[in-house]
């Protein structure tokens, strides 16, 4: 079924269209967007239960975007009132006018940005989802959360506890201007499963797998296939030994293929970053930055993920970005604003934590593309190292690109066989060039993953998915 645009925003919108025209009287580009997106979340446990109608990604409200002899100023809102769009635009025009003459009267250098593109254009998409997130049948889905959660305690060694989590989202968006009226509407869902088991010193070791995708309620029934491989992998953790440090051979899977696509040409290109000379990305534009087997793409259009958009919050159409093309980086991504100021153009990257929040240039879906080599060649090429599983975490320094990859394990590969033994945990830095400089090898398959969210330095966290196919590198571990 098609997930149906919000019935809410279709209300306001000739309100806010009037709002748009009063207050393009006085400023030289106005736009506004809002939103309306309901969900929930349903976390369960053997010690707790929770189930909410609220998670990171609902919200409703109003932001309105003007500009003015080249400053740029916003005025956000939750409540509209259809009928008084008058004194509404009076103290959005007295508001924004303060912050404007503001920012006119500190006495320090501020951007001067020109005006917004606003090419006329009418836009109307709702996606597919089997089971909207406001139509779910709470009491099926918490009793299929425990009965995983209880075949997670029976089967999975010495188990101290087994949580099962669904967040689903279902969103709607309308950006306006004078010339644009654009809305969408679309679910979102992601699982996870996680369990707990100590090994023989106590230390817990944790089980972690999950599913996404643009969808609805029906991705969550994909939890019970991850389920499955719970019980090895925890008894791989509890036996794992420690890595000796150093360089080794290694293959990551697709998890931890995304995480370094994440990390490395992640913020590192995001190029409101390149305005403020944050990023050494910047730098190396046309410059060769890893292999000529490392194609990425960045953008909304390259998957059915969690951030498959049809526009941006900027009312931006979505895009699909070469950003490395056969080693050489060729483009970074950005919002609106920081194109008009780096003289580019925007690819659909603007985003906000919410309405009430300052866009950024955030990323969307960052993949490697895939290969021609199976992962049984690429085990069967290396005399000794390592196939890296399992996504911790990850960071980045976009200012000099060093990555710090954190992973749950390692399978030990000598004489072109999997050994049956296993390191915990594992750690991966590096320099990015030299780490994608060594890839030597890539599958043909990948996967696309979007479980989590990313911040932009320690706040303003978003959707965000990652992926690729399972990579042959050389890589310092510890």
């Amino acid at each position: 079924m098609k997930a149906p645009f919000s019935a809410y925003l279709d209300s306001i919108a000739p309100a806010v269209h009037e709002i748009v025209d009063t207050l393009s009287y006085y400023y030289d580009y106005v736009s506004a967007l809002s939103t309306d997106s309901s969900g929930l979340q349903i976390v369960i446990s053997q010690h707790s239960k929770t189930i909410t109608n609220s998670n990171m990604t609902t919200e409703r409200g109003t932001v309105v975007r003007v500009c003015k002899d080249g400053l740029y100023s916003e005025y956000a809102f939750d409540v509209l009132d259809p009928a008084n769009t008058g004194s509404i635009c009076a103290v959005i025009k007295g508001t924004l006018d303060k912050q404007i003459a503001s920012l006119k009267s500190l006495g320090v250098e501020a951007y001067t940005t020109g005006i917004l593109s606003d090419e006329p254009l009418t836009l109307r998409v709702e996606k597919e989802a089997e089971e909207l997130p406001e139509n779910a049948d709470i009491e099926k889905l918490a009793e299929y959360f425990g009965r995983l959660s209880d075949s997670g305690m029976k089967e999975i060694p010495d188990a101290l506890d087994c949580q099962l989590r669904g967040v689903s989202t279902h969103i709607s968006k309308m950006f306006i201007s004078r010339n644009r009226d654009l809305r969408q509407s679309y679910v979102y869902t992601e699982g996870s499963v996680m369990a707990f088991s100590p090994n023989e010193a106590g230390e817990p070791k944790l089980y972690y797998d999950g599913v996404s995708g643009c969808g609805g309620i029906e991705i969550l029934y994909g939890l019970e296939d991850k389920m499955k491989r719970g019980p090895q992998i925890v008894r791989d953790l509890i036996f794992a030994e420690k890595l000796v440090p150093g360089e080794y051979d290694v293959i990551t899977e697709p998890g931890i293929t995304g995480l370094i696509a994440h990390e490395a040409f992640g913020h590192g290109v995001e190029m409101d970053m390149f305005v403020k000379e944050r990023a050494l990305g910047k730098e190396y534009i046309g410059k060769r930055v890893g292999s000529d087997l490392v194609t990425m793409h960045e953008g909304a259009l390259c998957s059915e993920s969690v951030t498959a958009y049809a526009f941006d919050d900027e009312g931006t159409l979505a895009g699909d970005v070469t950003e490395i093309d056969h080693g050489i980086l060729k483009t970074g991504i950005c919002d609106a604003l920081s194109a008009l100021r780096l003289g580019t153009v925007p690819t659909g990257n603007g985003k906000r934590e919410n309405f009430s929040h300052k866009v950024y240039t955030r990323m969307t879906n960052t993949v490697f593309d895939s290969g021609t080599d199976t992962l049984e060649d690429m085990i069967a090429s290396i005399s000794f190292g390592y196939l890296l599983e399992g996504m911790d975490s990850g960071m980045e320094d976009p200012k000099h690109w060093g990555i710090q990859c954190l992973i749950s394990r390692g399978y030990e590969i000598k004489d072109g066989k999997l050994t049956g033994k296993v390191v915990s945990p594992v750690i991966m830095t590096g320099y990015v060039p030299d780490l994608l400089g060594s890839i030597s090898m890539a599958s043909t398959d990948r996967r696309v993953d979007g479980n989590g969210a990313c911040g932009k330095g320690h706040k303003e966290w978003v959707k965000v998915a990652d992926g690729g196919p399972y990579l042959k590198m050389k890589a310092r571990l510890g």
